[in-house]
């Protein structure tokens, strides 16, 4: 039996900046879908109930509102999220909630919850941005 010899030649040209292009549209696509996840889960960790969460867990909200305060936001230039309560909505609540301080003259023990969301989703975030740079041929 002998062998075979099989020669090919390709030629790959690269279009650097289509290539820079779909990076950058991918890594705000992939950036909004992990604040997405983010805000979710705080959403997720706060629950409804007229009585207080224990110290040092995810607050409870009696009427919602909290929970529907969070908010994300992407920003193109420089490529960055914000992802936390929306004060028009909740106040500054979220700020004494999260790190512990005075709300509406009452003093709130710290119940964090966008910290907490983040460490929860952490391990997932690489997975938004797989894929994420597509070009058409």
């Amino acid at each position: 039996m002998g062998t075979t010899v099989i020669q090919a030649r390709a030629k790959i040209k690269l279009d650097a900046k289509k290539v820079m292009a779909a990076a950058k549209r991918g890594n705000i696509t992939s950036l909004g879908h992990a604040a997405g996840a983010i805000r979710l889960a705080a959403r997720h960790s706060i629950k409804k109930s007229p009585k207080k969460s224990p110290a040092g867990t995810p607050p409870n909200t009696r009427k919602g509102r909290l929970r529907g305060a969070i908010k994300y936001a992407v920003s193109k230039s420089p490529p960055s999220a914000v992802i936390g309560p929306d004060a028009a909505n909740a106040g500054t609540s979220g700020k004494a909630h999260e790190f512990g301080g005075k709300y509406k003259r009452e003093r709130y023990d710290r119940r964090p919850f966008m910290l907490p969301a983040l460490e929860n989703v952490k391990p997932r975030l690489p997975k938004c941005w797989e894929n994420s740079i597509r070009t058409t041929h």
